[in-house]
């Protein structure tokens, strides 16, 4: 077993244009003063250039020296954004279109071509940075479909996970090439939402070694699908680590789907942690005991608390919540010697 890493928090939603949220060396004092040891960082062009990162060992060597004398370290790099724009269907083209620069908006084409090449810059940097795991959304070309009605036609499934795994095939083997393992966030809008759909994933890549999973269990409350379950079952591929909490309240108004209502009046909600429904100390167990090695990070997504107070509880909740793994066993007091005859007598042969 290992010792789970951190607290560290994903940088993503405190990004902003006041101290000490608008650049890289504020936002490490900010987390470090909180007690966090790492930091999920957004390849946000305000936080870092990726293409550069990408080229250059010097620029790298730079950030980790901002990172390391704030007292942190990087978690994994994180490229969400782009990853969801490798593959959108043409009914998203217009609210996806705010993620890319505007060079490529209005051209889906180019914005694919744009993405895929973010992604292999992302897993350089990753190389460069010293990083192991890199964090990103898949992107849906069939997720309009989630819902059978009208029914899917034979083969459009296929289909699809056929040319979502042609798009990201080129972007695995360039992370296989850095040693990095891509985590994919499990979360609906992306065709990769849940396990069976990962699964469909995997076969459509060959079982690629650096597809792997980023785990959020607010994700799966939502879905109302087994968050401890699928540890069990995924735990050889789970290589990241959203630390985020939520809650499902059923309704007599509406369930799974929301309503179109806002956040605070959804059934489904984020929430800080400590205030939702997951049972972390379940999932820090289960994860601890398949051996999981890499970092506990906070995303904080509430729909109620403070952005800034959620962090601050955040960095004390993950901490109480990481297991330093037993190194014996509590009835060693009372073991005997390994004796071939003694077990030979006591199985009566």
């Amino acid at each position: 077993m290992h010792k789970i890493k951190g607290p560290a928090i994903f940088l993503a939603q405190f990004i902003g244009e006041e101290a000490p949220f608008n650049d890289l060396t504020s936002l490490c004092k900010w987390a470090a003063d909180l007690g966090y040891k790492g930091i999920q960082l957004p390849t946000d062009p305000r936080l870092i250039d990726l293409a550069k990162a990408a080229q250059s060992q010097t620029y790298c060597d730079g950030i980790n020296d901002t990172i390391k004398r704030a007292g942190l370290e990087i978690t994994e790099l994180s490229t969400h954004l782009q990853g969801q724009l490798v593959a959108v269907h043409p009914a998203y083209d217009k609210m996806f279109d705010g993620f890319a620069p505007e060079h490529v908006r209005n051209n889906p084409q180019a914005r694919t071509s744009w993405a895929i090449e973010q992604l292999i810059f992302a897993a350089k940097a990753s190389e460069r940075l010293g990083l192991t795991t890199h964090a990103t959304f898949s992107g849906a070309l069939l997720w309009h479909t989630f819902y059978p009605w009208p029914q899917r036609p034979p083969g459009l499934v296929d289909l699809g996970f056929e040319e979502l795994a042609k798009r990201w095939l080129p972007i695995l083997d360039a992370f296989e090439q850095s040693g990095v393992d891509v985590c994919y966030e499990l979360h609906p809008g992306e065709d990769l939402h849940d396990g069976a759909s990962f699964e469909r994933f995997l076969e459509a890549v060959d079982n690629h070694p650096r597809a792997n999973i980023l785990y959020d269990p607010s994700h799966f409350v939502l879905q109302q699908l087994d968050y401890l379950a699928f540890i069990d079952i995924y735990h050889d591929r789970i290589k990241a680590f959203h630390v985020k909490d939520a809650e499902f309240i059923p309704s007599g108004r509406s369930g799974v789907y929301g309503g179109y209502q806002s956040w605070q009046d959804r059934p489904g909600r984020f929430r800080s942690l400590g205030d939702g429904q997951i049972n972390f100390n379940a999932i820090f167990s289960k994860l601890t005991q398949y051996g999981y090695q890499g970092w506990a990070v906070l995303e904080w997504e509430c729909c109620i608390k403070h952005p800034e107070d959620g962090a601050k509880e955040g960095a004390d909740f993950i901490k109480q919540h990481i297991i330093n793994p037993t190194d014996k066993a509590f009835d060693d007091f009372a073991s005997v010697e390994s004796n071939d005859n003694l077990n030979k007598q006591i199985l009566g042969l």
